[in-house]
Parts: C-alpha cells; sequence; structure tokens
C-alpha cells in the first residue's frame, strides 16, 4: 500500500458545525447510566450500554473492553465496571443480551513486554486506578501500569491519546484476534487475518475475519487503517496458533516475531488460522503517543481514507465535533425545560442510548452494490419496534425512512428482511416477523420519500406468505430462528401456532400484530388483501381459552395442540421463557395483555372493563411473579419492567372509559420505582435503546400504539417541552401547568381546543402538513375522569 499517497476525499470531517445548537445538551447525558446491575460493581442484571465514544448511529463505536470473572453472563458491550482493560476496540453493540458481539480491531498500551505473553490477556490486562471518565464524545480510563488512554470517534474513525508514565516502555500491542469472549452458546471466534505496516511502523492495516456471535454466521471480514503520530523504534508482526485469548491454559502458546512488513493468518478461508498481531514500541522520551484507525466493511484502502474524517491528530477537536452532531441532530429534538438536574439527567441520556443503534453503513455494504442506504446491527427489532422505532420517526423523519428502505433492500438481495442483523448477516428471530410492524408504522404515519412501497409490501408478503428454511438452531430446532416466521407452517394451516415448536404462545401473538401490519399497509398497496390479513390477525382469538384459571381470573392464551387441546401449563409461568419455552421473555398472563391492535376484543374476552381493570391492577400487585428470565426480570410483579412484553401494559387502562388517570399513575409508579440517574438506572438490558425510549415516551407524557397512528396521552414530566419534527418541520410545543401540585390531568387542550380523548392520532400530534402542534396539559392530584371521549380506536377489530 502506498501509504503516504492517501488524499482527503469527499468524506464528512468531524469538525464542529457553524450552525450548533445554542443549549448543550450533552452536559446532561450521563454515559454510565445503565453499566451497573443492582450489585455495585457488577454489570449482572446490568443495561449492558456502551459508554465509549461514538456518533449518532455510528459505524466505529470506540471504548474499553474488560473481562469479568462471573462468566454466568457477558459483557455485551465490552464493559464492566469492575473488569480490568484488556484493549481499546472499534466496534461495539449496546444495551444488548444474549452472547456478545464484536470488540474488534484493538489497540493495547503496554510499558513493559516482560514476562508479557501477547496470546494471553491475563498477562498483560490492567485494572484501572481511577473511576473511567466519560462524558459524550469522550472515554478516558486510568491503567495500573501508569498510562491515561483517552478516545474519541468520527462516523468511521476513532483516535486515541495515550498518555505514559516517565518511567518504562512505551508499547502499542494489536491482536488481531482479540474480541469480547463469552462462553457456551454462540460464542463469536477469530478465524484469519492478514496485516502490513509501512517500513516505519507508523502505519499499518489490513483484515481480521470473524464468526457468530448472537447473531450467528460464518465468516466475515473487518478491515482497517491505523496510523500514529510517533514514528515507533521498533515494529514488529507475530503470529500464533489458533488459541482462545481469554484462558489460562493458553499460556503456553508464544508468539513468533517477525520483521517483515506483512504476514498472513494462514491460506485464505482457513478459518483455524494462526493469530496475528503487532508490537509497536516508541521512543524511551516519548510521552504521549496519538493514533487514529479507521474501519471498513469494503476494504483496507477504504479504512485509511476514512482516517481523514479526523483531520489532524486533535482529539479535543474531534471530542467538540462529536458534542456538536449528537447535539444539533439528536438531542435538540426534544427540549425540555425543568430545574429538576435528575430528570433532566434521566431524559438526555435516554434520549442518547435511543440513537447509538442501528449503525449506518451506508456506503459500506460489502455483499451488494445499491444507491439505498444500509444499516446493520439491528440487536434486534423484536425490541426496538415498539417504541424506539416510533421515537425516531417522530424526530428523525428522514432516519427512519432510510432505516426503511435499507430493510427493503436487505429482502431485494437476501429474501427476508431481519428481526435481528449483524456484521452483515440475518441471525436471531425472537417472535414474530417484526419488521413487518417497522414498515407498518412507517407506511400509516406517511413516510414515502423514496420508499418503493410497492416492493416494501412484497418485502413483508415474503414474511407472511413463505416459509423460512430451518437452520436447525440448537436452542431451537424447531424452526428457523435466522430471518421470517420459524412457525408459518402452523400459522397458515391452523392459525396459530402450536406446541410442537417453541414459542408457540408467543409467535401467535407476534405474528397476529405482523398480519395486522400487512393489512394496514394493504389497505394503500394492495386493499384486495386487506380482508385476508386482518382475518390471520385474529390468530391469537383461536388459543384463547375461556377454561383457564388463575390468580381468579378466567380465560387466557393457552399453548394450544392442532386438535383444539391445550398442554399443561401455568399462565404465571414459561420456565426459562427462552427459545423452546411456550413463551418468550414474557409469562403468559403478560402476553395475554399484548393485543394493541384490538383492545375491544380483549376486554370483551376478559369479561367486560371491570374485570379487564381487576386484571390489570393484578399484574401490578407485589410477590406475584414466578418467573426468573435470565437476568431481564426486575421486581416482584408479574409486570416485568425488565423486559419489552410489558412495555404497553401499564397504559391499557387507556382503552376504559374515564380510566386514563390509572395510566398516569402506573407510569409514575414504573418510572420512579426502576429508573435513576445512577449506574444501575435501567432495569434489564437497554436493548439498543428500547428501554430507553419507552422512558423517554414517558417523561414528555405520550406513549405510541404501533402500527398505528395512535399515542395514548399519559402525563409530561416537564413544565415545558418542544418536540421538533425533523429536519425543517414543525414543533410540538407541550406544557404543563400545576406540575408541582400532582400527576393527573385536570384539563387538556390541544391547538387551543379543549380534548376529551385518551388518545391522539398522529395528524393531530403533528399537523396536517407538518406544522406541529400545541398540548396544554393542567395537572393536579386529583384523579379527574377528563377523558369522557371515546376511547383509542381497535382497527383490528374483525368479524369474518
Amino acid at each position: 500500500m502506498r501509504w503516504l499517497s492517501i488524499a482527503a476525499t469527499s468524506l464528512v470531517a468531524c469538525t464542529a458545525l457553524s450552525a450548533g445548537t445554542t443549549r448543550d445538551y450533552t452536559k446532561h447525558v450521563n454515559l454510565f447510566i445503565g453499566t451497573e446491575g443492582p450489585v455495585p460493581g457488577s454489570a449482572y442484571s446490568a443495561g449492558n450500554v456502551f459508554p465509549g465514544a461514538t456518533l449518532p448511529f455510528g459505524a466505529v463505536k470506540v471504548g474499553i473492553d474488560t473481562t469479568r470473572w462471573n462468566v454466568s453472563f457477558s459483557a455485551n458491550a465490552g464493559y464492566t465496571p469492575d473488569g480490568n482493560v484488556t484493549a481499546i476496540t472499534m466496534l461495539h453493540e449496546s444495551g444488548t443480551g444474549g452472547a456478545p458481539t464484536y470488540g474488534l480491531i484493538p489497540q493495547m498500551p503496554l510499558v513493559t513486554v516482560d514476562g508479557v505473553n501477547l496470546f494471553d490477556n491475563l498477562t498483560y490486562m490492567q485494572p484501572r486506578t481511577e473511576e473511567d471518565i466519560a462524558s459524550v464524545g469522550y472515554y478516558k480510563t486510568h491503567l495500573q501500569n501508569g498510562v491515561t488512554a483517552e478516545m474519541s470517534a468520527c462516523m468511521h474513525a476513532g483516535i486515541m491519546r495515550y498518555q505514559y508514565p516517565e518511567k518504562g516502555g512505551k508499547f502499542i500491542l494489536v491482536d488481531l484476534s482479540h474480541f469480547i469472549p463469552s462462553t457456551g452458546k454462540k460464542e463469536q471466534f477469530y478465524s484469519n487475518g492478514f496485516m502490513e505496516r509501512s517500513e516505519d511502523g507508523s502505519w499499518y492495516s489490513g483484515y481480521g475475519v470473524y464468526r457468530e456471535g448472537w447473531a450467528w454466521g460464518g465468516d466475515y471480514r473487518v478491515y482497517f487503517c491505523g496510523h500514529f503520530d510517533t514514528t515507533p523504534v521498533k515494529a514488529q508482526f507475530f503470529s500464533g496458533k489458533a488459541t482462545d485469548p481469554y484462558w489460562p491454559n493458553t499460556t503456553d502458546v508464544k508468539p513468533t516475531f517477525t520483521e517483515s512488513t506483512t504476514i498472513q493468518g494462514g491460506t485464505i478461508g482457513y478459518q483455524y488460522a494462526n493469530r496475528i498481531g503487532s508490537l509497536f514500541e516508541f521512543p524511551a522520551n516519548t510521552s504521549s503517543v496519538t493514533s487514529k484507525v479507521g474501519i471498513s466493511w469494503i476494504s483496507a484502502e477504504k479504512a485509511c481514507r476514512f482516517l481523514e474524517e479526523i483531520p489532524g491528530w486533535d482529539l479535543d477537536a474531534t471530542v467538540e465535533a462529536a458534542k456538536d452532531q449528537w447535539n444539533t441532530e439528536v438531542l435538540s429534538k426534544i427540549d425540555v425545560q425543568t430545574e429538576n438536574q435528575t430528570q433532566l439527567e434521566m431524559f438526555y441520556t435516554g434520549l442518547y442510548h435511543s440513537h447509538l443503534l442501528p449503525s449506518d453503513r451506508t456506503g459500506e455494504n460489502p455483499n451488494w452494490e445499491s444507491d439505498e442506504p444500509y444499516y446493520d446491527d439491528f440487536y434486534t427489532i423484536w425490541d426496538t419496534f415498539r417504541c424506539l422505532i416510533p421515537l425516531t420517526t417522530l424526530i428523525l423523519p428522514k432516519r427512519s425512512t432510510d432505516i426503511v428502505r435499507a430493510l427493503i433492500d436487505i429482502w431485494r438481495f437476501e429474501r427476508f428482511m431481519p428481526d435481528g442483523r449483524s456484521h452483515n448477516h440475518n441471525g436471531r428471530v425472537q417472535g414474530g416477523s417484526n419488521a413487518d410492524n417497522v414498515l407498518a408504522d412507517a407506511y400509516v404515519k406517511g413516510l414515502r420519500d423514496g420508499i418503493n412501497w410497492t416492493e416494501g409490501y412484497l418485502a413483508m408478503k415474503t414474511n407472511a406468505e413463505m416459509q423460512p428454511y430451518n437452520n436447525f438452531d440448537f436452542e431451537d430446532p424447531t424452526g428457523s430462528t435466522k430471518e421470517g416466521r420459524g412457525g408459518l407452517q402452523d400459522w397458515k394451516q391452523y392459525g396459530y401456532v402450536t406446541p410442537t415448536r417453541g414459542r408457540c404462545l408467543s409467535k401467535t401473538v407476534d405474528y397476529s400484530l405482523n398480519d395486522f401490519s400487512l393489512s394496514q399497509v394493504a389497505r394503500g398497496e394492495s386493499p384486495k388483501d386487506v380482508a385476508l390479513y386482518l382475518s390471520r390477525s385474529t390468530g391469537w382469538q383461536k388459543t384463547w381459552n375461556a377454561d383457564v384459571e388463575s390468580l381468579n381470573f378466567t380465560g387466557f392464551l393457552a399453548p394450544t395442540y392442532r386438535n383444539g387441546s391445550i398442554q399443561g401449563y401455568d399462565p404465571l409461568s414459561c420456565g426459562a421463557c427462552d427459545w423452546l419455552s411456550i413463551a418468550y421473555e414474557g409469562v403468559p398472563w403478560e402476553y395475554s395483555f399484548s393485543i394493541p391492535f384490538d383492545m375491544q376484543t380483549l376486554v370483551t374476552k376478559m369479561g367486560g372493563p371491570a374485570l379487564f381493570e381487576a386484571r390489570l391492577d393484578t399484574m401490578f400487585a407485589p410477590n406475584l411473579t414466578r418467573s426468573d428470565q435470565g437476568g431481564n426480570s426486575a421486581g416482584s410483579t408479574i409486570f416485568n419492567p425488565g423486559n419489552e412484553p410489558s412495555f404497553m401494559t401499564p397504559f391499557l387502562y387507556s382503552y376504559l372509559a374515564r380510566k386514563q388517570h390509572r395510566s398516569v399513575q402506573r407510569s409514575r409508579e414504573v418510572v420512579d420505582q426502576y429508573y435513576t440517574n445512577g449506574r444501575s438506572g435501567i432495569p434489564g438490558n437497554d436493548d439498543a435503546g428500547a428501554m430507553s425510549s419507552w422512558l423517554v415516551w414517558n417523561m414528555i407524557g405520550l406513549y405510541p400504539v404501533v402500527t398505528q397512528p395512535v399515542y395514548l396521552i399519559l402525563a409530561p414530566r416537564f413544565e415545558d417541552i418542544t418536540v421538533r419534527l425533523g429536519e425543517g418541520g414543525g414543533t410540538v410545543k407541550i406544557t404543563a401547568k400545576g406540575l408541582d401540585q400532582g400527576p393527573y390531568v385536570q384539563s387538556l387542550r390541544v391547538n387551543g381546543q379543549p380534548w376529551t380523548k385518551s388518545w391522539l392520532t398522529h395528524q393531530d400530534l403533528v399537523g396536517a402538513k407538518g406544522e406541529g402542534s400545541s398540548l396544554e396539559f393542567v395537572l393536579g392530584a386529583e384523579r379527574v375522569e377528563w377523558d369522557t371521549g371515546e376511547v383509542p380506536p381497535s382497527p383490528g377489530s374483525f368479524t369474518d
């Protein structure tokens, strides 16, 4: 590679924008919220959020990777509060459960290599001697060896600054085989790699080959390009046989060094090639070394060009540019006014966490050429479709449009839209084909710019009509977990999923909503299909058993065999609530409330409004839970604030006449009990921002009914809120008088007119021409039955 011939391109540099916002919202973002679990110092049952440096939807996420000694869980974003640092890497997920993905393309600063086995993390990992420091676009850690490491990021490149102690050596280790480890199922692996360097060692580039992780999938390449501001006095490549880099039984493997300027792990395509890396030594009088690393999924040359996103070597300028972009693109879209600093921190951290994923890799798709946007790291849509996607649609409609276009483009080339996807591989369907819900929500809210909705509807029909091949996942070999609907054969034949397949009950609920989504888009794209998919969306009713009793209530969703008989079960339990259980990450009690498109029928099946309300109350009674969902459970109620199936349950009172105040009551209780601005301030995995977006909606006083252009009205937590509707759009102005008197709505005016419904349409909120709206709340302590108008719609109510 001709290192010095790399020239600036049309890439957008990470520099502060002259038209930035006047208010710095980033000062309210606490990147450590959600990094710790209930046990101080531990990440077990934590939010698993990524606390490093990145941009909105950033293709690069620069942060530390740490060990953890309790191997019953994984450090999915690479970070644990009590672990030792093993590397600084360029790629991370955020908020995810399951086995980790990425933690790739590392650097590790060392002051000695005496007694260090470069193939054994345990010989060079470093405890931290001070609390890490993190702010938007910036991360700093102090290592026991005396090195202080700082980092920041642009879209496709990271910058790291290492301050070395006066005494000791100055080394940077690049172990290309580094990744975030896990144990057991779905562990990721290093497969192969290639590296080259300049003669003086100031540049290096190449690619690493990796596989699997939570989404599974075969080998994939990540290309990189690194540059140092200081020329090393010595640069060497090293190699050794394929081993696990994290466990002591590998310490007998020693590196073999070479002075060559290139090194290959093994025969191209060989999956157990040598581990390879490089060791750079800098002059003894060096006090600081700054490095930039670009990442590409296309080529090392492109990774080198991405370094031009960061002009010069000014890490501080990169931090300011990152703050400016977060302020301009995301955080300024919802301006809240309050003197309550705790609430400001919770709110803007939630808004920040809601826009880390998916990763915008437009122009970086290695598998096909397309003029469409490209996004990866949907981790997963099962988690994000309920709250996060509607939030992005409201404040960043262009982003949502691009995401929809990307999902459709994946279908064009790979036959199915993803539910989960990472490293360019569809993988891990937890329930239904939930990209259908994303497309339906975009469609009913009027997103049209550049979206080919004819093909979008065909992509949805593929999910509804084409059985995906069975990838024989060891966690559930009964149907595909890669994409599509693994239980589609049952669904089309019986109208529900039978217990012969994993997650039969929750799949039945999910497929019902998926087919309702198809009916919504079919209204405009294929009217002849509307009745078909509305009829299929009633499948949940076929598994409703009026004889099942639990806690003195009768009538629940039940795992139903093809002959109509039911499997014996407890509606309060789903066992491990995993891939082969009857329901996934939620008990039948929870899923029996999960019919947002036909609440009218559900209320009737539960015995009418009074019994429905009583059953809802039972969801929030303490000490009734019988489920422990692998760290994803919080509290002792059947309602589980730590997982998505319960997201909408607290607000279902609004489907009863004059009961909106009960939804407000539950909203306040859940937020106040389970969300804080502390390190354990998220009740479970943040799931790519799903939990954080749920909090954002609650704090502004609305809740989206996904796949419908409907928002349930709650009560705002702030006196003055301005929601900006995308670039150049209007604003939604929300005010709340009497907030200090109590949380309950005394009266509401919408656009100056008295309002008596507990819900709004999307057009009510954004205006007929996108001009926005005004919502004027008067709040107080009295539980006023102000919502005398019609209850929210049930557009999925269908009679053959």
